[in-house]
């Protein structure tokens, strides 16, 4: 069953729900409201949650909080009114401690590949099908089960990324090994989550880009990299689901590849990076984009009504025939000033 094809609802819809303008834009489809998703690294939640809680004030997202049925993230995502819900998946992570020190050692390419913690017990997984089930129906917010770390960013997280990069380099055959041992992992774990009728996306992502391009070669990326994301997006899209990538920096010579692959959505798409109107004129009726705003010098550094004006210049260029979810190129961090973070979301708040 397609993200499309369920309802929810027990009546007669009188308008669109956020997850329904969601699916619209992601159809090209230009509405009359822009859908946004703003997300908040936990640092700036610790320092602004409660501010944005009684600024965004919401009696029955406080009332879901009191009783335990939303965590403290999630109010703070209710509460500025986002339309997408963004549910971390269980997966699995590197056991550091029962890990050899081999793994940080640039000369070597170990052949017993590094312990890992199991996160997907079925006990893990009622639990949420069960929470996702209750926000779809709640809240019908547009349900995305976040993952990001695909299998180069696990991969340079244990061995670290100086020496993985020169794995790809110099001992490729090494390389491909862990990367498909790292995939091979994932694909114990991926058909589990996509069984969730609830969910209408999987956010994976690792980070290909510099400020100035790719962090390898295309043609290391089409040998190492492209064979595993074939293997997961092909379980996403036999499930019905949308397929999120998120790569940070500027991955322009391998979005062709995306598109073809079935990518729906690219995230954050940092504009010092990547040319929004070169972006939104060349791909933009074939991917819809999530970010967008300025994280590394308007938001941080800006006054409230640059903040405005950036955000109401970014939405009425990339939302231009839909395929355009409003957010900033990046997590929020502590940098951005509240003001700041208060502006761009009142703002996007106005145009969705």
């Amino acid at each position: 069953m397609s993200p499309d094809d369920r309802d929810y609802s027990s009546g007669i819809v009188l308008q669109m729900t956020k997850r329904e303008y969601v699916l619209s834009t992601i159809k090209h489809r230009e509405g009359d409201k822009v859908p946004y998703c703003i997300q908040i690294s936990e640092k700036a939640i610790n320092l602004y949650g409660n501010k944005l809680l009684q600024d965004f004030n919401n009696k029955e997202v406080q009332d879901d909080l009191k009783q335990g049925n939303i965590n403290y993230k999630e109010a703070i995502n209710f509460s500025i009114g986002n339309y997408m819900t963004l549910i971390p998946a269980h997966w699995w992570q590197w056991d550091y401690k029962n890990t050899s020190p081999i793994y940080k050692d640039p000369e070597s390419t170990p052949d017993v590949m590094p312990a890992i913690i199991r996160e997907d017990t079925a006990e893990n997984f009622e639990e949420y099908n069960e929470h996702t089930k209750w926000i779809a129906e709640k809240y019908q917010t547009y349900i995305v089960s976040l993952i990001y770390g695909s299998h180069f960013e696990k991969a340079n997280f244990i061995r670290g990324i100086e020496n993985f990069l020169a794995d790809m380099g110099n001992s490729p055959e090494f390389a491909k090994k862990f990367l498909t041992f790292i995939i091979d992992l994932n694909m114990e774990i991926l058909p589990k989550i996509v069984k969730n009728k609830y969910i209408d996306a999987v956010l994976l992502g690792s980070d290909w880009g510099t400020q100035n391009d790719l962090i390898m070669s295309p043609q290391t990326w089409n040998e190492l990299i492209m064979p595993g994301e074939e293997r997961e997006y092909a379980i996403i899209k036999a499930a019905g689901k949308h397929i999120i990538i998120h790569s940070c920096g500027c991955i322009l010579r391998i979005i062709p590849n995306l598109i073809e692959m079935g990518v729906d959505i690219l995230n954050p798409v940092q504009s010092e990076c990547m040319d929004l109107n070169l972006l939104k004129e060349t791909y933009g009726s074939k991917l819809t984009y999530w970010g967008g705003i300025s994280t590394q010098k308007t938001l941080p550094y800006g006054t409230p009504h640059d903040v405005i004006r950036e955000t109401e210049q970014v939405i009425k260029l990339m939302s231009r025939n839909g395929g355009y979810i409003t957010c900033p190129s990046q997590v929020i961090q502590e940098d951005v000033p509240y003001e700041n973070l208060k502006a761009l979301i009142e703002t996007v708040r106005h145009y969705g």
